[in-house]
């Protein structure tokens, strides 16, 4: 993309990088509250079937992702225009999300200035190897890879390992702000899940609060790994790596249904909130409808990126995600010639 063309780009998104206040509350309204009406709903619904509970329970979840994106806004700074504002209700959204405020933030902005860049992987991301390096690589690091980047795993227990481990424990060299934020929205989940069983019990809580989270953080995961991994994705080393087309060619434009397309936050519209985080969800539509280079993006639908479970490994050569049962043959040629090397060394130590 020209710098010509690069500039003009940045002047079309930039009325849309203010936070609407109205809009921000409006959000509000129209999310915490279906929630906590559906939560109760859900624990009325017990004592008349379980199976109405658990589907109270999946709508809710929903409303849990709408709240993540909420989160999400705060951590960019672009859901109020108040960065006090931001931090307070990142805050309290990280505790019913279950997610820290301080340190998600942390992350997730060096998921932003490194996505696509290869030689920068690691924070905030999800794992992803090339095919040279799995191939390179050791049987445990081969295995570990494939253990997490099981669907099974990564969608199943996924969930669990980042609600009840990663999210739970400051990162070594946290500073003082980022450690003090993860102890407060700690001690408030458990005042607030001991508040809940105190009055309703431990049985009913978790019924209703273990498929909340549990698909809310199902669907968060999927989210995320569909959006940047997609057949043609962008990758490249440092050197070649550029940020407008790691926002428009590495990110896609998840083109869902209205109503998901509302209960996510219009996440999907990622190419343009990769290009411009202070875009506040409300508003990425609109950026997108009218600013016709970005309707370039790469489209995915829900059946089309369901092929995403496939991607394994990213193929530099290619420029294309591959599955393992693609590389297959690889490995055995570097076996064949590891075994050869081991022959000859053998050979001269005779």
């Amino acid at each position: 993309m020209s710098t010509q063309k690069l500039a003009q780009l940045k002047k079309n998104v930039a009325p849309f990088e203010k936070s609407d206040a109205k809009s921000s509350i409006r959000q509000m309204l129209n999310t915490f509250l279906p929630f906590i009406l559906l939560w109760f709903l859900a624990y009325q619904s017990l004592s008349i079937s379980f199976w109405l509970t658990l589907a109270l329970a999946v709508v809710a979840a929903g409303f849990v992702v709408r709240i993540f994106i909420i989160f999400h806004d705060c951590c960019h700074g672009s859901f109020f225009k108040s960065k006090k504002a931001n931090d307070i209700l990142g805050t309290i959204t990280g505790i019913i999300t279950m997610f820290p405020y301080e340190k998600w933030k942390r992350d997730h902005a060096i998921h932003h200035a490194t996505s696509s860049n290869l030689d920068k992987r690691g924070t905030g991301d999800v794992w992803i190897m090339t095919v040279d390096e799995y191939v390179a690589a050791s049987f445990k690091e081969r295995l570990a890879y494939r253990l997490y980047r099981n669907p099974f795993i990564m969608f199943g227990l996924g969930p669990l390992y980042l609600f009840l481990i990663t999210n739970r424990l400051n990162r070594k060299g946290a500073k003082r702000k980022e450690r003090i934020n993860m102890y407060v929205i700690n001690t408030s989940i458990v005042a607030v899940y001991a508040l809940m069983i105190w009055a309703i019990g431990w049985q009913a809580f978790l019924i209703i609060q273990g498929p909340v989270l549990f698909v809310a953080g199902l669907l968060g995961i999927w989210l995320f790994y569909v959006q940047h991994q997609f057949e043609d994705s962008y990758f490249e080393d440092e050197t070649e790596w550029d940020y407008v087309k790691a926002a428009v060619d590495g990110s896609s434009y998840y083109k869902l249904p209205k109503v998901l397309q509302w209960v996510t936050g219009n996440i999907g519209y990622h190419h343009v909130h990769h290009l411009s985080p202070r875009v506040p969800n409300y508003h990425l539509e609109k950026v997108h409808e009218t600013t016709p280079p970005l309707q370039k993006a790469t489209t995915i639908t829900i059946g089309s990126s369901l092929k995403s479970i496939r991607f394994r490994l990213y193929d530099e050569k290619r420029k294309t995600f591959v599955s393992f049962k693609e590389v297959k043959h690889l490995l055995t040629q570097a076996k064949q010639e590891v075994k050869i090397d081991n022959r000859g060394a053998s050979l001269q130590g005779k």
